[in-house]
């Protein structure tokens, strides 16, 4: 199994990253800021509550881990609702914030993974143990906000990219910033893999069995099964990619 110690890049800096719990902060000010200035506009109370709470979303999907988005994006209605200011809302306004969630994240799309983001340079040598055309076809399965996608391109610059998304506001923010991929809405279980010379996922421990008989069942023979993080049991890694200790790459042909 490949385990490369010196990653090799391929010309994207690294994000810096500003440390916890600054961009919490800055990001309850941001959502305040919107909704007093709304409010200076006369725009009703209840769509400054909506577009407020949109922005403090808006930037939770960028936080690394689950707890970290929910902290960023509940601050500012939770703050609201300890104001004076939120005794004036009607009880039904308070629907708005899981609205919003729901529409970015629908019911039916919690049985996959939340909204976990690839890291940067967690793909570094994937190219080389997977070596792939210029014809092939690579799909993001769950491309969430497209930072996989990044990846995959900054990895397979002349691969032809595909993304599917379930949520409809993260399929056209990922579309958006990923011009170079053609994103779909859709469910990663119902789309045919059988075009795809590699399937890439970040998913949850319990999606790697339907995800392996998926990809027996319509991967061609030489496709690549991509998982981050995550093992599949019942198929023997061709290589594990270690360019973060806590997140292998778990890399399988299929034989």
């Amino acid at each position: 199994m490949t385990r490369p110690d010196a990653p090799h890049k391929h010309g994207l800096p690294q994000r810096r990253q500003m440390p916890w719990p600054l961009p919490a902060l800055l990001t309850w000010a941001a959502c305040w800021a919107l909704f007093m200035a709304l409010g200076l506009l006369y725009i009703p109370v209840v769509w400054s509550l909506a577009l407020a709470t949109g922005l403090g979303l808006a930037a939770g999907l960028q936080a690394d881990s689950g707890w970290r988005k929910l902290f960023i994006a509940a601050g500012f209605p939770l703050s609201l609702a300890a104001s004076n200011l939120g005794v004036d809302l009607p009880p039904w306004a308070w629907l708005i914030p899981l609205a919003l969630l729901l529409l970015l994240y629908p019911m039916s799309a919690w049985r996959d993974a939340p909204l976990f983001p690839t890291p940067q340079g967690i793909l570094d040598g994937l190219d080389r143990v997977a070596p792939l055309q210029c014809t092939d076809r690579v799909l993001d399965a769950g491309c969430g906000l497209g930072a996989g996608l990044t990846e995959l391109f900054r990895v397979y610059p002349l691969a032809r990219l595909d993304g599917i998304e379930r949520s409809w506001p993260l399929r056209f923010l990922c579309a958006w910033r990923c011009p170079f991929a053609r994103v779909r809405h859709g469910d990663i279980w119902q789309e045919d893999w059988s075009p795809y010379s590699m399937v890439y996922m970040f998913q949850r421990p319990e999606s790697m069995g339907p995800a392996t008989e998926k990809a027996r069942r319509e991967l061609s023979k030489g496709s690549w099964l991509v998982s981050l993080e995550f093992e599949a049991p019942a198929l023997k890694p061709v290589a594990v990619l270690q360019n973060r200790a806590d997140k292998p790459v778990w890399v399988y042909r299929i034989e």
